[in-house]
Formats: C-alpha cells, structure tokens, sequence
C-alpha cells in the first residue's frame, strides 16, 4: 500500500488545519488573483518551487502537491487550479532554466507574487503537440515568435508564461520553449468563457521579439520539457478529482441524512446506501492509485541517475492510471451526488452544482481521458 512520509502527512494535516480557518471565505471567493493572494498567505505554494528559490524542499515532490491539491479540491476547486498552475507554470524552468531565469520566476511563484501559465496548447494542436505552428524564427541574437495558443488556464492574468514554439520542422526536436513577460509587445490575450471558475484564454502572437536569453534549455528542448512537465503533474489531476469526489460524498452524506421522503431519510433506503457504497470506494481507489504513482515518481527521481526522460517511460503508466481513474471517478461520484440531493442540487451556487461545473474539465486538460488510455495499452503491450 502506498504511503506518505512523516514529511507529507505533516504537509496535509497543516494544509487542512489552515484551510478550516479560512474555508468559507476560499470557498465564496470566485476571482483568481484573490484566490493566488489567498495561497500565498496560507504558505502552500512553495510547495509548486525548490527550496533555494523560496521553496519546501530541496526539490519538488509529487507527494506534497498531491496532498495539497486533494485538500484543496475538497475546499475550492479554483483554489486547487491556481496552486496547480504555479507549478505547471514554472516546472520547466526549474528543470532547465538558466540561473537567471530561476531567480526571474521561482521566488515569485513560490511566494505568490506573479502568477504563472503553461503555453502549449494550439487550435489544431492539442493532444497532438507534434502538430504545434507557433513558429520561432531566429533574428539576430534573438527570436521572432507568432502563431496563436487556446485554452491557456491564467492567459491575461499571469505575468510569466512558459511558452512552447516550433523552431524547426522536426516533429520531436523542433519545439523550444521560452520564458515570456506577459508585458511584451506581441503579445495578446482574450479571455475564453468555460465552465466554472477556471480562467481560461487565447493568446495571439504577431511578431514577439525575445533575446536568446528566453530560451529554456537549449534549441529542440522543448518537447521533453513539456512531456516531463505533464507526467510530473499528472498524477495530481487525480488528487485534485479525489478532493473534488471527496467532498460530493461528504454532502451526498449530510443530504441523504437529512432529506426524509415517505416518512423516513433518504439514508434509510437500501438503494441510498447502495450508491453511496460505490462512491465511497471510487475515491478510496482513486486516492490509493494517485498516491502510488506519486510515491514512485517521488522515489524514482531520489536515484541519482534518473532523469526526467527516463520518468515518462518508467512510469507515464502509473501517473496515467492515476489521472484516467480518478477524474472518471470523481465525475461518477459527483453526477451521483447531485442526483442524491435532486432538484436542490441544479440550484446555481450550492456545492454539488459548483462541483459538478468545476469536475468536467479534469477529464481534459493534461492529456485527456482518451490519451491516457493509449498511454495504460501502448505500456500493456510493450
């Protein structure tokens, strides 16, 4: 059975026993930059950055994200997407940013005061990053950028992107990415309307100049930067789900409880407790499964020769099992408890509505369910 370390079972009680202190007002709070204020006075994002710059720990374990993002799921969803984007946001400079680039953005993103984005997703390149047009042309000592980007969580709020651009018309070493000021000229977001509270935009890109300086890595890079970044955070779109799934049960609990109908609580009858039983054992599953893959990412990368290419290939299984699960879990057990708690449930702002618009996206974003299926079968069949 996995377990967490006497480290991370610190980190989850503290995280919970600060977010009981502020639990209404996290929850009721429905604008991002509040909700990144709000993280940063709680001390959990430094859990997203390593140690020297403002971090927890000497680097960035998927345990501690996993807990605080099950936490966080439980209390605000939005909560959870703006402490996941700090780490997305700035994981690939901490895998090969320059010195320089660290100290630009990891203090910030640990302490909450510039807000983080991952650039990657295209109109015609989604799952297919290999299809990716945003090109980088080299000019001069720097680079010429256009092209446009959709579906980027935190476009026209973040003040950093990591942005992901075509430099060559290699499908696998012809991607860079780059470390971008949301103040360039060139640069220009529109905000995208979705379900929930998550802050979604399109970014337009015509003729964004950046100095050398702005490349992460080196040329051809930026493809495996972003791969290791998705199978790092993978497995805690799972924990995000398992907190989501967790607290639709702890409703669907107190409802049935409570709500008679023919002269007795909903809890009394047998096809009450029959759905409740189920839920119960999809988020015990998914929180066991998403714990497993990060205790083997986690130890995975304590061996000194282990590398972050090496992790998709060891164990893009795991963490796909991990998010597929879950987030197909959670959608189960929120449907179920919103049907649990009947007609009140469809009334805009009560819990089980707010987690069922905020639960959808999960299945989604960082590789869909789909993707994760043939990442679990090509894995199988070797």
């Amino acid at each position: 059975m996995p377990q967490l370390e006497p480290r991370h079972e610190a980190l989850d009680r503290a995280t919970r026993e600060a977010l009981a202190q502020v639990d209404a007002e996290l929850g009721a709070d429905h604008d991002p930059c509040s909700v990144l204020r709000r993280l940063s006075r709680l001390g959990v994002l430094r859990a997203c950055v390593p140690a020297p710059y403002g971090g927890l720990r000497a680097r960035v374990e998927v345990r501690d994200l996993v807990v605080v993002r099950m936490a966080l799921g439980e209390r605000s969803p939005l909560a959870d997407t703006m402490f996941a984007m700090q780490g997305l946001g700035s994981y690939a400079v901490t895998l090969a940013g320059s010195v320089d680039q660290r100290q630009a953005l990891l203090p910030g993103a640990a302490d909450g005061s510039l807000m983080c984005a991952f650039a990657i997703t295209e109109p015609e390149a989604g799952s297919d990053v290999g299809a990716m047009t945003t090109f980088a042309e080299r000019r001069g000592d720097g680079y010429m950028i256009s092209g446009e980007k959709t579906f980027i969580s935190n476009a026209g709020l973040a003040q950093r992107y990591v942005l992901f651009a075509r430099t060559s018309d290699d499908r696998k070493r012809g991607i860079s990415a780059f470390l971008v000021e949301s103040d360039r000229p060139g640069l220009m977001a529109e905000p995208l309307r979705v379900l929930g509270d998550h802050p979604v935009g399109r970014l337009r890109i015509e003729g964004l100049e950046l100095p050398a300086s702005a490349l992460i890595g080196q040329e051809g890079d930026g493809l495996g930067l972003a791969l290791s970044t998705l199978d790092f955070f993978r497995a805690t779109v799972g924990a995000a789900a398992v907190g989501m799934a967790r607290r639709a049960l702890l409703e669907a609990k107190s409802r049935v409880k409570s709500r008679r109908q023919f002269g007795k609580t909903l809890a009394e009858f047998q096809a009450t407790q029959l759905a409740i039983a189920e839920m119960s054992v999809d988020v015990t599953a998914a929180r066991l499964l998403c714990l497993d893959a990060a205790e083997a990412i986690d130890l995975h990368l304590e061996t000194p020769a282990s590398s972050s290419a090496q992790l998709s290939r060891a164990l893009g299984q795991k963490a796909a099992m991990a998010k597929l699960f879950a987030t197909e879990a959670a959608q189960r057990v929120i449907d179920r408890a919103l049907q649990l708690w009947g007609g009140a449930g469809l009334i805009e702002g009560t819990v089980v509505e707010r987690l069922y618009r905020e639960v959808r996206s999960l299945r989604i974003y960082e590789g869909t369910s789909e993707i994760q299926k043939l990442v679990i079968a090509r894995a199988e069949l070797g």
